[in-house]
């Protein structure tokens, strides 16, 4: 391999810490859900879910070649610009994960390539077209399609099982669970992780070590599934709980509904070449789910939360990145300076989040208590038993009853 430099071995470094990032970021994105109604114990999840997405790496280059090829103009970058773009996802990814957020690892995997891209070398470098129709409508349109394929799936679900056993039903869609969340880790690997193949390939062409339009060498396939994996089994446990419990609560049926329209929506738009976010479908269809069910409800201050970070992905992202590319087109001391900022702001960022430790033992634990609107909202729909509504108006103290007053002695 020619033209190894150094500074392409920082970028490769850098793009599989994003990689790993990628992974412990999105974990939830399979397994909060399964998490969420106990149909797998946490670190069983994890564990399968990593397995899984090191298999989805392998299945497919599309989305990959989205990245190297179809949104920047490749003959135009350096290796830095690819370095300062990893700068600026990575940072998104752990701000986010420490507050719990579920945002998109791969729009700031692209916030954060455009805003190098244009620092570097100007708009005119970045494909409009295909930043619109490969990145911005898919994700506008993914949480919509599966937030309804799951409404739909979770009503037709309730609709079925109306007269069977409960137990025997929840019992069922608990297996079914599994079944979904190893689809959705599948389509997982097959979407995010070709997105740091790309990024890898990308600055590898840059560097002069593979011809332009190249595929992703085998080599880059391998280890990016491999770091993807190793994130996603060490497990993003703060934003799994947000997923599981603060965005609703889910009964087996719902759960099931959710990552099966979601598995469906992500792996139709890998096939397709999609850059898709995989968390903007799963959140989607969390959010259907909860609405399918009578009684259910979402937490709309917690989503708006979201709504909020989802927005912020791409610029801030982008705005890092151009940054930190002004930074290092000063030269190897720029680049220096950057490097250095980046470990200092990661290992902040992790001891800020070691004040309060989330893992396997307290993900269940609910993020918040329940808002105004959803109480009112849970208060008024008559809900059937074990919802939502009922745990919330059971939570109410009973009225104490007239104390009894003994009868007093009458003198006759």
């Amino acid at each position: 391999m020619e033209n190894f430099s150094l500074i392409l071995a920082i970028v490769v470094i850098t793009a599989l810490a994003f990689d790993f990032t990628n992974g412990f970021h999105d974990t939830a994105n399979a397994m909060a859900t399964t998490i969420s109604t106990g149909a797998l114990k946490p670190k069983v999840a994890v564990a399968m879910s990593a397995a899984l997405n090191l298999v989805g790496a392998f299945l497919s280059v599309e989305v990959a070649n989205t990245i190297s090829k179809g949104l920047v103009d490749e003959s135009g970058i350096r290796p830095e610009v690819i370095f300062a773009a990893l700068v600026g996802a990575i940072l998104w990814n752990l701000l986010t994960w420490l507050v719990g957020l579920p945002s998109s690892s791969s729009h700031a995997l692209m916030g954060g390539l455009i805003g190098a891209t244009i620092a570097s070398a100007g708009f005119g470098a970045v494909h409009g077209d295909a930043l619109v129709t490969k990145v911005l409508i898919p994700a506008v349109a993914a949480p919509i399609v599966a937030g309804v394929a799951a409404f739909l799936a979770t009503r037709l679900s309730y609709t079925l099982g109306k007269k069977a056993d409960g137990k025997a039903v929840a019992k069922g869609y608990r297996t079914g669970q599994i079944a979904s969340a190893g689809l959705v880790s599948l389509a997982h690997g097959t979407n995010d992780a070709q997105k740091t193949m790309g990024i890898i390939t990308l600055a590898l062409v840059a560097g002069g070590a593979v011809a332009p339009d190249s595929d992703p060498p085998t080599w880059v396939i391998l280890s990016a599934g491999l770091a993807i994996a190793l994130g996603t089994y060490l497990g993003g446990w703060r934003i799994i709980r947000t997923m599981g419990k603060g965005l609703t609560e889910l009964q087996p049926q719902q759960g099931f509904a959710a990552q099966t329209s979601a598995a469906t929506v992500i792996l139709a738009s890998s096939h397709l070449g999609f850059s898709l976010s995989t968390t903007h479908s799963v959140s989607g269809s969390v959010m259907g789910a909860g609405l399918g069910r009578k009684g259910g409800v979402v937490r709309w201050s917690t989503a708006t939360r979201m709504f909020v970070a989802w927005g912020l992905t791409l610029p801030a992202a982008a705005l890092v990145g151009a940054l930190a590319e002004s930074v290092t087109d000063l030269g190897d001391w720029g680049t220096a300076v950057v490097a250095v900022f980046l470990i200092a702001s990661s290992a902040a960022i992790w001891k800020i989040s070691r004040r309060e430790v989330i893992d396997h033992s307290n993900v269940n634990d609910p993020e918040e208590p329940a808002g105004v609107v959803t109480t009112a909202i849970a208060v008024v729909t008559p809900p059937p038993v074990g919802t939502v509504a009922e745990d919330l108006t059971a939570t109410i103290p009973a009225p104490a009853a007239d104390p009894v007053v003994p009868p007093t002695a009458t003198t006759v």
